[in-house]
């Protein structure tokens, strides 16, 4: 159930009245079957808490990233490569500081590891399609 702004209403010929929505997290025309009008004294939930996610810490790697390594990367890619690594792109299942991980970046793949709070950078090759 999500609460969103009603921004047009569009009638059409053979489709009848379109209704324009903004604040929903969809795919572009995805179909919305019921809709009802938004009542503050049912619909207000101020006391509402995020459950478990609110609990859960922002986990930051540090990144160690040779710099023979990251000369590979273009410059205006190195920010974000090195923001999706300190996020631990492992699986979450997965947690073992031995096992070499890959990454699709780009046209490149990265080859880490991470032991403790720590991702390392072994390698980058050329991405190969599988």
């Amino acid at each position: 159930l999500s609460c969103v702004k009603l921004e047009n209403i569009e009638f059409h010929p053979a489709f009848g009245p379109i209704l324009h929505v903004l604040g929903a997290d969809l795919m572009d025309r995805t179909p919305i079957y019921d809709i009802k009008p938004y009542l503050p004294s049912v619909d207000s939930h101020p006391e509402a808490e995020g459950g478990f996610a609110g609990q859960i810490q922002e986990h930051i790697l540090e990144v160690d990233f040779p710099e023979r390594l990251l000369e590979e990367i273009p410059g205006d890619k190195r920010k974000a490569l090195l923001r999706v690594l300190a996020g631990d792109p492992r699986p979450g299942y997965q947690k073992d500081p031995e096992r070499i991980y890959g990454l699709a970046f780009g046209d490149k793949d990265i080859h880490f590891r991470v032991d403790g709070n720590v991702l390392h950078v072994c390698e980058i090759t050329d991405f190969q399609k599988k």
